[in-house]
């Protein structure tokens, strides 16, 4: 299948949506029906300053979160918060006071005032158009707005449509009071996070066999094995307790240039890898042995893919052993425990 689809199921019951390119899997998303979903906002209560680091615990429905900033908060204050990433098993779960309402076209900051257009619309006459529209669907509000990139090439009654929806949603959370922690908007599961996040995608697959007719479903089992061959060689993609390790080796290939060509293959497709797997936090690569010389241009090459890469993420630097770091974002849970 040449080109981008979307396909939308379940898997143990949980909600999946799965990206392919030329048949490929890009990217999947899976749901944690164990964890309210990123995105979730909620009346919180503050316990207790975490003393060192500057941030503190906040009580949630059901369990605990941590708030990185804790300036102006005291014990007992009601706050509201929103789901920031996941954690693991027995952990705080990552909340932030700084909440946006995040649709297909726009995205709605009650905290930050201002009208935005997204930087990669360039042209001139299409900002000075969609800055006339959100001005006008705004207007009386005081909250801030960020048009996002594919609203280049949307209508400008489904803009609209969506700016006014955000809104609404916000404006209606805004009135809402209460004294004890409570779910107040619930954050989209895959199945809309694929429809507000692969908005170029026209090709939809949604019936009940499409991920395992598509070659979905076996493509997100396979990547579940540590092993992923390039070449001759290949690559360890291993999740431990305190880090994600990778592990490059040449295989059979003991020519000059292997290890480079093998680095170069492994950092280039190394992010979609780590987006099949789920695995997030602090990672590790060990790579295939190589002179210091060549460090920049895989350094180089793995900023690039980075930057690709829909999770935030960042190249941290290399240890005194020669190993690389990444710092990678909590933005999604580890898939193979979800397929358990």
């Amino acid at each position: 299948m040449k080109g981008k689809q979307v396909v939308l199921g379940h898997i143990n019951k949980a909600k999946v949506a799965a990206l392919q390119v030329d048949g490929r899997l890009h990217d999947v998303l899976i749901e944690d029906t164990s964890q309210l979903p990123i995105g979730t906002v909620l009346r919180a209560t503050v316990e207790r300053p975490i003393k060192g680091i500057g941030g503190a615990m906040v009580k949630l429905p059901g369990g605990s979160g941590f708030l990185k900033k804790n300036k102006g908060l005291a014990p007992g204050q009601v706050i509201t918060v929103q789901i920031s990433g996941f954690s693991e098993e027995g952990k705080a779960r990552p909340v932030t006071q700084q909440i946006i309402f995040k649709s297909r076209y726009a995205i709605v900051t009650p905290d930050k005032p201002g009208l935005n257009i997204s930087r990669k619309i360039k042209s001139e006459e299409l900002r000075d158009e969609l800055t006339l529209l959100a001005k006008s669907t705004m207007e009386g509000c005081k909250m801030g707005l960020i048009l996002r990139s594919i609203a280049a090439v949307a209508d400008p009654e489904d803009i609209e449509a969506d700016i006014l929806e955000m809104r609404g949603v916000a404006e209606s959370l805004q009135s809402k009071v209460g004294l004890t922690p409570e779910i107040l908007l619930e954050g989209d599961n895959p199945h809309i996070q694929a429809w507000r996040e692969w908005s170029d995608v026209t090709n939809i697959l949604v019936e009940t066999n499409d991920l395992e007719a598509s070659g979905a479903l076996d493509q997100i089992e396979t990547a579940q094995d540590p092993w992923v061959p390039l070449g001759s060689g290949g690559m360890f993609i291993e999740q431990t307790r305190a880090m994600v390790t990778v592990d490059i080796n040449t295989g059979a290939d003991f020519s000059p240039s292997a290890a480079l060509k093998i680095n170069l293959a492994a950092v280039q497709d190394l992010p979609r890898q780590l987006r099949l797997r789920g695995f997030s936090g602090q990672i590790s690569i060990d790579f295939a042995p190589m002179s210091k010389r060549d460090r920049k241009p895989i350094e180089i090459a793995l900023q690039a893919s980075l930057k690709n890469c829909p999770i935030v993420s960042e190249f941290v630097g290399w240890t005194p052993l020669g190993h690389a770091e990444i710092k990678r974002k909590w933005e999604r849970v580890a898939i193979g425990s979800l397929l358990k």
